[in-house]
């Protein structure tokens, strides 16, 4: 086992080794859907989302075994984080597939695409993201700032739900740019139609989760540099979080509706990754009218261990009393 912070000089080959697998991963399911589109059955999606899960759970021991437990802490709470905040996200994509109106057999196709582009996305916000730590350490600030603005907003807006997809304006820049078919034609995202090439509606359903997604990514980046200052785990959390979201869409599809706390909780969570980071913005401070510029001791700094400990409360928290809440009420109307 490495010493402490090695990670930083000896972990080209687990870069190299890492990036190889999940490519290898990511390209076999693209493959597989591609030449098979369907509708997933329970049993399908159940043993994929496991088998990712796992995959998961065994790359933060490997990081444990390499690097050390506060690593292998930083990297479950990173993906946990992920994770939940792609939840959060999976109701927003059921409504541009219902926007779009996608075949049922076609959406595993749309989101396979989508992720991967939401991959390559957010590759390019995490290495700005540590360009701009590495130079800049009041950068935390700007974080923290920003994750605790986004819980406030999202604890005020409660219970609301929105029922419409608002294209975004990359969306509407392609669909005046390029004509476009109003039939699906399978998974193909241009077609041949008399004489001209046009555009299908799975292209643009694929433009549009893959850019909601980078939208997501504003907060979830962020969020994670709260929790590890290391790229390589910022980035592989990030894929792990991505790579069961398809399975997970289609199998707690129905649930979403019963988490009914689920934005309460994650206001919860953003709030106190925020808090985090502004804490270790103090401790790291050289801002010349904080402290006249000198790190303020007295601020706690956060350890993984406790930040790992209080996600998994948020998070159990919420789901346990969201699930007792649609259940009474259920009994309620029942009775």
């Amino acid at each position: 086992m490495c010493p402490e912070g090695c990670i930083h000089e000896r972990s080209l080959w687990g870069w190299l080794v890492t990036i190889a697998a999940l490519t290898i991963f990511l390209l076999v399911d693209v493959l597989v859907i591609a030449r098979r589109p369907h509708v997933p059955s329970m049993g399908e999606v159940t043993r994929h989302l496991l088998f990712y899960i796992s995959l998961a759970i065994l790359f933060g021991l490997y990081v444990w075994y390499e690097w050390g437990g506060r690593y292998a802490g930083e990297f479950y709470a990173g993906w946990l984080t992920e994770y939940s905040l792609s939840v959060d996200n999976l109701f927003v994509f059921l409504l541009i597939m219902q926007n779009f109106r996608v075949p049922a057999r076609l959406q595993q196709s749309a989101l396979m695409t989508g992720i991967v582009i939401a991959i390559l996305l957010r590759g390019i916000f995490i290495a700005v993201g540590a360009a701009a730590i590495n130079a800049f350490a009041w950068v935390f600030y700007i974080f923290g700032a920003f994750l605790i603005y986004t819980a406030v907003k999202l604890a005020r807006s409660g219970d609301e739900e929105d029922e419409d997809f608002e294209e975004n304006r990359v969306l509407k820049w392609v669909e005046r740019r390029f004509p476009a078919t109003k039939e699906f034609h399978g998974t193909s995202l241009t077609v041949m139609e008399n004489g001209k090439r046009l555009i299908t509606p799975m292209l643009i359903v694929i433009l549009a989760l893959g850019t909601t997604d980078l939208l997501f990514a504003l907060d979830s980046i962020p969020a994670i540099y709260g929790l590890t200052r290391e790229p390589f785990l910022v980035l592989t959390a990030n894929v792990f979080a991505l790579m069961g979201l398809r399975q997970l869409y289609f199998l707690i599809g129905g649930l979403l509706k019963r988490l009914v706390y689920l934005t309460v909780g994650l206001a919860v969570l953003l709030g106190f990754i925020g808090i985090k980071l502004m804490l270790h913005a103090l401790h790291e401070n050289n801002l010349p009218f904080i402290n006249g510029g000198q790190p303020v001791e007295a601020a706690p700094d956060i350890p993984i261990s406790v930040s790992l400990g209080a996600i998994v409360l948020i998070l159990g928290v919420t789901t346990l009393a969201s699930l007792w809440k649609t259940k009474r009420d259920a009994r309620l109307l029942g009775g």
